[in-house]
């Protein structure tokens, strides 16, 4: 049996996988980006926050993603079920691009037209929600782009812990000398990594200020 008929054979189960792994890395995006934001936001308002907040998300990149799914196994309520620790670790790996891109695009603002937004009376939520926010819009997205990217390979690493996705199938292909199966969840891993670098860069092209 040749590559094409086993995905075919398979296609409910790829896709079932496929579903699972996509859930994973939505849901960990969507806490990377509500918790990596507002902490862009802080290091870019507050010198002070900075090494710390970016010195722990650096830190949390260095620790291989089989140790930290270990780590977590432990802890209570979390390892009671793969999936949470799957989209923790996955939401801690996501935060340092969503962090720095938040930060950055902050910081890139011409200040010229931030002195001009508090010249017209503006207070700063406002500066930050009317010209800051807008203005690195782009910088912003371009972080969660590599944030997702990064998600989907990381989450075919879930699967060593039950935690299901397309990992299922290269884990299974590789504990049976099986190359279909290992192709079978790495080719469709592969192509949702590059779904999402090209559907986001596209809109990151999209939100540059003109």
């Amino acid at each position: 049996m040749n590559l094409s008929q086993f995905l075919h054979q398979n296609y409910d189960q790829i896709l079932e996988l496929t579903v699972e792994h996509l859930w994973l890395v939505g849901i960990s995006t969507l806490f990377a980006v509500a918790i990596g934001v507002p902490l862009g936001i802080l290091t870019a308002r507050r010198q002070v926050w900075n090494r710390p907040v970016l010195g722990t998300a650096n830190l949390i990149q260095t620790v291989p993603s089989l140790a930290l799914f270990g780590f977590l196994l432990p802890v209570p309520w979390l390892g009671e079920r793969a999936d949470r620790i799957a989209i923790l670790a996955l939401t801690l790996y996501a935060l340092l691009p969503v962090i720095r891109n938040t930060y950055t695009g902050i910081r890139g603002v011409d200040p010229a037209v931030v002195e001009a937004g508090r010249g017209m009376g503006l207070t700063e939520t406002q500066l930050l929600f009317q010209v800051e926010l807008p203005l690195a819009l782009s910088v912003i997205f371009s972080g969660i782009r590599v944030a997702v990217v990064v998600s989907v390979g990381l989450a075919t690493i879930a699967a060593a812990i039950g935690a299901g996705g397309l990992g299922e199938f290269i884990f299974r292909g590789l504990a049976m000398v099986n190359n279909q199966l290992i192709l079978a969840g790495a080719i469709p891993a592969a192509i949702l990594a590059l779904a999402a670098d090209f559907g986001l860069g596209w809109l990151e092209k999209h939100l540059q200020p003109r």
